[in-house]
């Protein structure tokens, strides 16, 4: 049986308007022009660059937009077109987003041109007289290349794929044949099925000498033995003096591992890094500031202050004109609502990231790690009262140029440990000592995990050995064996 009953809760729910902000603050620079680049788009209400008289808008929302909805029905009658059309003089930074000068920032950015990879590996197969099946094979060989430079597929699979999309019925003796002529191409490895191959490769087509002869011989009988770094295993096996195995070893270190990489016309996707913010050393004190592309000027266009201006005016008001004031009406609240937005986002960004720079001042003004504080998010929301979410949107996509090169925000965020004085370091700190130690190693008898725990130890900072090899690794160091030289 159904009953009826009351029941009274709370709830909090975010409106479109703070969901949309929340997106803006999390957009790095270059996403950000794309989203300001697709509004201006849509909605035409809006306009870019400065206006030449801006004192016959109203900034403030009326009280009917706050909660704007898309499918919230608006009655023409209670729409106060005055509150529109309001005639006091308003302040140029009320309707814009910013003041800054259109010169302070670049606003282009170069993009290189030239041919893909594949290509330049195909005009360099026109020079060879082939069959128009070998040339057939020789194409889609090239086009099997991946972006390192290696065809990292079975000959059978490729055999099949022949078959199945280009009509070419042949052997995997025949796809061998003419995968030695991809091997003659440009950079020296390319079309190689694995790092053994393309290392022989590029030996073979150096000039001979002693050094390359032994390399070759190495690579080609011993790879296992030399990846593992068993030299005295090689020095047996060749029979041949430490000398001569560090010049054949010298030889292979100068290869290419990944001969597509080498080529720069290639075609993945370059990633051009463009700072959201910029801190600089003036007169000893830190100096912040905010990428001019995120701050962009914008205002509400006179068209369509115009076109209520029209509605009011008209003493017969049809149906036509009513619902075209209330799409016009909905395209104002949507532009200073934009508008204001992106001031917002200006600001918490700003906010966010002075607190960051203050927080790791020591850093900022000298540029070493082991100057990094420990710092969480929850720190920095605590300083700005902000929520730790909102920080975190600012930290994991934005990247601040510094004196010490271009680095991401949540680089500078760390866990803390205790050293031997009771006090809080960041794990950053320990991670460059760390690293400090195994550069000045003697590379002939490096360090273990277990000495470079009792290293630290000694330096004041107890942690254990399996905590040393997570840091090691966090770092993209090989273990002590692989780290050996001779």
């Amino acid at each position: 049986m159904l009953k009826q009953h009351l029941q009274f809760k709370l709830s909090q729910k975010l409106s479109p308007q703070q969901i949309q902000l929340m997106k803006l603050i999390q957009l790095p620079t270059q996403a950000f022009e794309q989203r300001l680049k697709q509004e201006l788009e849509e909605n035409p209400a809006l306009e870019g660059g400065k206006e030449e008289a801006l004192n016959d808008l109203d900034s403030e929302f009326d009280n009917s937009s706050e909660e704007y909805n898309d499918n919230e029905s608006i009655n023409t009658d209670d729409i106060n077109v005055d509150e529109y059309l309001s005639d006091d003089e308003i302040p140029e930074y009320r309707t814009q987003a910013n003041n800054y000068s259109s010169d302070d920032e670049e606003k282009t950015m170069p993009y290189a041109a030239g041919t893909s990879f594949t290509q330049y590996l195909i005009n360099q197969l026109n020079t060879y007289r082939l069959s128009d099946e070998e040339r057939d094979i020789a194409e889609f060989l090239v086009g099997s290349v991946d972006e390192s430079g290696y065809i990292r597929r079975e000959i059978s699979d490729i055999m099949d794929d022949l078959a199945f999309t280009q009509n070419v019925y042949t052997s995997e003796e025949a796809i061998l044949k003419v995968l030695k002529i991809v091997h003659q191409l440009d950079p020296a490895g390319v079309g190689a099925r694995n790092l053994q191959e393309c290392l022989s490769i590029q030996l073979h087509r150096k000039n001979k000498t002693e050094d390359t002869d032994l390399a070759i011989a190495i690579i080609d009988n011993a790879f296992d033995q030399f990846t593992k770094k068993h030299y005295k295993k090689l020095i047996q096996k060749f029979n041949i003096t430490e000398e001569q195995l560090k010049g054949a070893i010298t030889e292979i270190e100068h290869l290419n591992p990944k001969p597509g990489g080498s080529y720069a016309g290639n075609n993945r996707i370059v990633e051009h890094v463009v700072p959201d913010f910029a801190i600089k050393i003036v007169d000893g004190e830190l100096e912040l500031s905010l990428n001019g592309r995120n701050a962009p000027e914008l205002h509400v266009s006179r068209e369509y202050n115009n076109m209520l201006k029209g509605y009011k005016d008209s003493k017969e008001k049809s149906k036509s004109q009513k619902d075209a004031v209330m799409f016009i009406k909905q395209k104002l609240d949507a532009a200073k609502w934009f508008i204001e937005a992106i001031k917002q986002r200006q600001q918490t960004l700003f906010v966010t990231m002075s607190a960051i720079m203050n927080y790791q001042k020591d850093y900022f003004l000298t540029g070493d790690e082991r100057n990094l504080k420990p710092m969480i998010l929850k720190d920095i929301a605590d300083e700005i009262s902000m929520d730790v979410s909102t920080v975190s949107r600012v930290a994991n996509s934005k990247y601040v140029d510094t004196p010490y090169g271009t680095k991401l925000i949540k680089e500078f965020f760390s866990e803390s440990m205790k050293n031997d004085q009771g006090e809080d370091v960041s794990t950053r700190e320990i991670k460059k000592i760390l690293e400090t130690v195994i550069e000045d190693e003697n590379k002939k008898k490096p360090l273990t995990d277990e000495t470079l725990a009792s290293i630290l130890k000694d330096k004041g900072y107890p942690i254990a050995r399996r905590t040393v090899a997570k840091y090691r690794e966090q770092l993209d160091i090989p273990v002590a064996r692989l780290r050996k030289k001779i």
